[in-house]
């Protein structure tokens, strides 16, 4: 029998001495069990490097790029998607139920139809409300989801949940997911950019664009919505031409010489990474952001002549430009809380849908003119919707709903002319083909030619993933 008191002895060596005595069977068990428990807690110490070549995808994929138009603050889907004439009746009356207000001080229980009015659109007869007469032009191109969900009743958490799968900050952005598992067409361009508002940031800041735990390099690059676009992109003139090339190639090679003697270390990767593709950028963006190129009428397309459409349709037509050239993930902002209605709705709303609907309509119409709109998908929505019921009777809004809310999809591989899921008689809680944050984020991987649970990250020995554990499905119902 061994010694246990000897240095060689383990657990292993005990129970392969003694193999007669608890049987093969037994044996073979509580090895193949010991493996496991050693493979759980392995350390994950082994070489890893990181860059943007494309990668293959799981499975054939219907998507290679993503717009999101992401309207923060939670836009009214009662008063712009989801029509809701029975509450006609109820106008001005108690709610003949229960609301969750997020803002008990300011609640009020009297129903507020909806002083805007709806028509049906297109051969698919979409109905929309008269404050979208752009969009009306497209709806045979796009989803409506009129049931999404996220179920957390607050802006932060709501973005967090539609923005990286899970309530909590510190996770990585859809974006980021993306460019980590399929790389980048282009190696002369970001290959996630966010672009936001001239009026600030949205609520949750750089967290919405956020490589979380992933390597530095998946974060978003800030596309700023005025001239320089990009700070510093180009070199004084004194460093341009030979010289630049030769400083470049000298600081090359000292960061190659760093890193060879520091593997595995991430971070500093991923900013060599950055700067490698910072000097290639110099050329390359400065071409895609320049919107000279267009033509008078495409730029007359997407608003940009007219004051209250021009910032949100240069930015949208970057976003063309962008995807056009190789880029994989685009995210367009408006600025913090600018659909947040709690108040003077029927000035405010009227206001956010001027300034967003031709720009998102056109840049629909401009991806399927150029033959772009099959393989990228478009997003337009919020982080919640609003409540059925008057905020601040003094100054008529509507509070926070994330039970029941509306958002549209377009290409990619989603359906054109399609109404999926119903809310309540009030608009208050999606009630049919519910579409939680997670099912949104297991159809866009799928479309993506990811599978949500192969597309993990492993962190302090454990598989990360998008959903991470959630139930996410892949609604069928949506795809063409």
């Amino acid at each position: 029998m061994i010694d246990p008191t000897r240095p060689q002895s383990t657990r292993r060596h005990f129970l392969a001495a003694n193999a007669m005595g608890i049987g093969s069977l037994a044996l073979a068990h509580l090895l193949h069990e010991e493996d496991v428990r050693a493979e759980a807690i392995k350390p994950d110490v082994g070489p890893r490097s990181f860059d943007l070549t494309p990668k293959q995808p799981h499975h054939p994929p219907r998507a290679t790029a993503m717009i999101s138009l992401f309207m923060q603050g939670g836009p009214s889907h009662i008063d712009m998607f989801d029509p809701k004439p029975e509450m006609a009746k109820w106008d001005g009356k108690k709610f003949p139920g229960t609301v969750k207000y997020d803002n008990a001080a300011q609640a009020s229980s009297k129903v507020l139809h909806s002083p805007w009015k709806f028509q049906a659109h297109g051969e698919c007869g979409m109905e929309l409300s008269e404050l979208l007469p752009h969009l009306s032009n497209v709806v045979d191109d796009i989803t409506l989801v009129r049931s999404t969900r996220t179920g957390v009743n607050n802006h932060v958490q709501s973005i967090y949940a539609l923005n990286n799968g899970r309530i909590q900050r510190g996770r990585p952005a859809l974006g980021s997911w993306l460019t980590y598992g399929l790389g980048n067409p282009s190696q002369e361009l970001p290959a996630y950019v966010a672009m936001t508002d001239p009026a600030g940031l949205p609520v949750a800041g750089v967290q919405n664009w956020s490589n979380g735990w992933l390597p530095s390099l998946y974060q978003g690059t800030v596309v700023r919505p005025q001239e320089p676009r990009i700070l510093n992109l180009n070199a004084p003139t004194h460093l341009r031409g030979t010289a630049q090339r030769r400083y470049l190639d000298y600081v090359d090679a000292l960061n190659q010489k760093h890193i060879e003697d520091r593997p595995g270390e991430l971070d500093l990767q991923a900013r060599i990474a950055s700067y490698q593709l910072a000097a290639r950028m110099q050329t390359a963006a400065t071409e895609a952001l320049d919107l000279s190129q267009e033509t008078k009428a495409t730029q007359t397309m997407y608003g940009m002549d007219d004051p209250a459409t021009k910032d949100y349709g240069s930015r949208c037509l970057i976003a063309r430009r962008l995807v056009e050239r190789g880029v994989r993930f685009v995210q367009v902002f408006t600025q913090n809380q600018y659909w947040d209605h709690h108040g003077n709705i029927k000035n405010s709303l009227p206001k956010a849908c001027k300034k967003t609907d031709q720009p998102s309509a056109a840049l629909v119409a401009d991806l399927k003119q150029r033959g772009l709109l099959d393989s990228t998908v478009v997003h337009w929505g919020g982080e919640m919707g609003r409540l059925p019921v008057i905020q601040n009777e003094k100054n008529i809004g509507r509070d926070h709903n994330t039970y029941g809310f509306s958002m549209w999809l377009a290409g990619g591989g989603f359906k054109g002319g399609c109404v999926h899921g119903e809310t309540d008689d009030f608009g208050h809680h999606a009630v049919t083909d519910v579409v939680n944050h997670y099912d949104y984020h297991a159809t866009l991987l799928h479309l993506f030619g990811l599978d949500p649970e192969k597309l993990s990250y492993k962190r302090n020995a454990r598989e990360q993933t998008l959903l991470d554990g959630q139930p996410g499905r892949v609604v069928e119902q949506l795809l063409a």
